[in-house]
């Protein structure tokens, strides 16, 4: 089956849903497809709308010899107009790729509403979905279901997890080696692992490590480009509450690097919305418990109270008082690591995931019927 997958800049671009496509192109490659990249450079939100009218991509797309499209939902700025066109004249099924919603995130008002208006002409406009949690999945029925004349369940779905077994670390780790570690005396050590921009909440780490005093250590691991504004802000923030002694930037690491890191902490924390939250689930692979929020697929990963601590948006206080725990008592961090490194294990592999996606995929290119039609239709 030849395969075009749409998607912005490189496929080997750090983030977790890159890693999630590569494993699946990785996965469908392997099952003997041929997948084609169509890529269109970064250029922010405004400029992408402007996409759907570009004479060049329109025509690239409406000729390409594929039998089924790929879209990352990140593009659909790019394609929320033109794939009415698209699917109208290309034969191929377009299938989206949904790691996360821009409208599901906090934005000064009046982007809320654009964003879910622009996101949810783009998700009407595919036949099916490919997804990586209930949470985000339920989230995209949800913007559906805000407009009455649409039945959510008429587009196909399916719920693909991402996993955590890409990283190079074996041995893995033991239960010996996670008690060593937890019942040692030093300060705690918190780690975070993801992109420095505002929604990730780094910031919040950083009051909660005002409120707890010099028992704590942090250390993130992220893009430290000196145009990154909000990095920029982190650095003041640290400064302003003299917290240089307990908080180290890493900058961007390597995988070997980064699996040393995850070894040699406590606990890992990224208070933020999640479409699913792979560094959750790297996290626990090394026995971490995690703090994440109440929201978004986070307690698809974390157990609240067994692998890890949910605590409410925003909520510094709260994130003070897990560490709190976690430095004091350490039976508690024994205890939520161990669990957490069973969760883990009961986690499917990369391989089992994508595995079932590609079979999923493979029946979604030869079902007739467009999503949302009245009345299914054949296919040429």
């Amino acid at each position: 089956m030849r395969i075009g997958l749409i998607l912005y800049g490189s496929l080997d671009t750090l983030s977790g849903g890159y890693l999630y496509d590569r494993m699946l192109v990785q996965a469908l490659e392997e099952a003997g497809h041929r997948v084609t990249l169509f890529s269109l450079p970064w250029r922010g939100y405004p400029r992408h709308l402007i996409d759907n009218w570009r004479p060049g991509w329109r025509a690239r797309l409406l000729a390409a010899p594929v039998d089924l499209w790929l879209q990352d939902e990140l593009n659909h700025p790019s394609l929320f107009w033109f794939n009415r066109i698209l699917r109208t004249r290309h034969p191929a099924p377009v299938v989206s790729i949904v790691h996360h919603l821009r409208s599901s995130e906090a934005h000064p008002r009046p982007l809320p509403v654009l964003y879910r208006w622009i996101e949810r002409m783009y998700l009407t406009s595919v036949d099916a979905f490919l997804v990586n949690s209930h949470t985000t999945l339920a989230t995209v029925r949800g913007l559906f279901a805000a407009t009455q004349s649409l039945e959510p369940t008429r587009w196909p779905a399916h719920v693909a997890y991402p996993a955590a077994d890409h990283l190079p670390a074996q041995p893995e780790i033991d239960a010996e080696a996670i008690a060593a570690r937890a019942l040692l005396t030093d300060r705690l050590r918190v780690l975070f692992v993801g992109n420095l921009i505002p929604r990730k909440g780094v910031h919040l780490l950083l009051d909660a490590l005002a409120r707890v005093g010099e028992g704590i250590e942090l250390t993130i691991v992220g893009n430290l480009d000196p145009y990154n504004d909000y990095a920029n802000f982190l650095q003041r923030k640290i400064h302003t509450l003299r917290l240089h002694s307990q908080v180290r930037f890493t900058g961007r690491v390597n995988e070997a690097a980064l699996v040393s890191l995850y070894r040699s902490h406590h606990v890992f924390a990224a208070p933020s919305y999640e479409g699913f939250g792979i560094a959750y689930l790297e996290a626990q692979r090394f026995g971490l418990p995690v703090i994440a929020l109440t929201i978004g697929a986070a307690s698809e990963v974390v157990i609240d109270g067994r692998t890890g601590v949910l605590v409410k948006p925003g909520d510094s206080a709260a994130i003070a008082a897990a560490l709190q725990r976690f430095s004091s008592d350490r039976n508690l961090l024994l205890a939520m690591g161990l669990a957490a490194r069973l969760r883990y294990t009961l986690h499917p592999t990369w391989e089992e995931s994508m595995g079932a996606a590609v079979r999923w995929l493979e029946s979604t290119a030869t079902r007739t019927g467009r999503a949302g039609e009245p009345s299914p239709g054949s296919r040429g």
